[in-house]
């Protein structure tokens, strides 16, 4: 776990959905994402499996940029920077 701390990217912006289920997490990174600007990366803490699924897309439609994710055990990281 402390590899990946290490290794994370510089973000501006951490949004955590803990605890929360679909669409919850997604909902909830639109929100966020409109008070940030363009090439400002946004980290995003979940627990939701689906999340692995869902945030690849939203950034795929959004033009956003998925620099990384990882996963442990319960708890998902991604790290994405806005179109």
């Amino acid at each position: 776990m402390s590899d990946i701390i290490k290794d994370a990217p510089h973000h501006d912006a951490l949004l955590d959905t803990s605890g929360l289920y679909c669409p919850e997490p997604i909902m909830m990174m639109h929100n966020k994402v409109r008070d940030m600007a363009s090439g400002d990366v946004l980290k995003v803490i979940a627990t939701d499996p689906a999340t692995t699924r869902d945030v690849p897309k939203f950034c795929q439609f959004l033009g956003h940029e998925l620099l990384q994710q990882y996963a442990d055990s319960d708890q998902y990281w991604y790290f994405i920077r806005l179109a």
